[in-house]
């Protein structure tokens, strides 16, 4: 498929449009949990717009339209926190959460924040296609935690 997707940093401006589309993403998440008040379908515009504006983002474009998204924060440690990587449902498998993981991975983490010394990340463990694009991207799991009796987290993380 040749698709003609940019990678830019997401503003505020943008967060109208990652609140939808994460609320389409996460759809197949909550069905697969049989929980759909997990925080991505529940989470307000202001939110998002706290998350981008206390760390960074990035946005995919196909045209003016935002097709996929991922955050990240860096801690005082060097630890970046990457959440959130989503693709609309009808380009997923075409390489764009790979291209926004290793984006986001270059990212520059701000003046303030420490430099990268891992990056981190968590899943759901039934989420196989997230799992396995982690795995193929260097990830490896670092620990669980049971969140309810349908959902374990999967802590991954990669030396940076």
């Amino acid at each position: 498929m040749g698709l003609s997707v940019t990678i830019s940093a997401a503003d505020a401006r943008d967060a109208e449009q990652i609140l939808k589309l994460q609320y389409l993403c996460y759809q197949s998440e909550a069905e697969l949990y049989g929980d759909w008040s997990i925080e991505p379908l529940t989470q307000s515009l202001d939110a998002v717009r706290a998350e981008l504006a206390e760390g960074y983002g990035l946005v995919a474009r196909l045209g003016d339209e935002v097709v996929a998204s991922v955050r990240a924060r860096t801690d005082e440690d060097g630890t970046v926190h990457i959440a959130k990587l989503i693709v609309h449902p009808r380009l997923r498998r075409h390489g764009i959460g790979g291209r926004l993981l290793d984006a986001i991975e270059r990212h520059p983490a701000g003046t303030d924040a420490a430099a990268p010394k891992r990056f981190q990340l968590f899943t759901g463990h039934r989420s196989e296609g997230n799992l396995r694009l982690y795995r193929a991207k260097g990830y490896a799991r670092t620990g669980t935690r049971e969140i309810g009796p349908r959902l374990t987290l999967v802590t991954l993380e990669k030396a940076a």
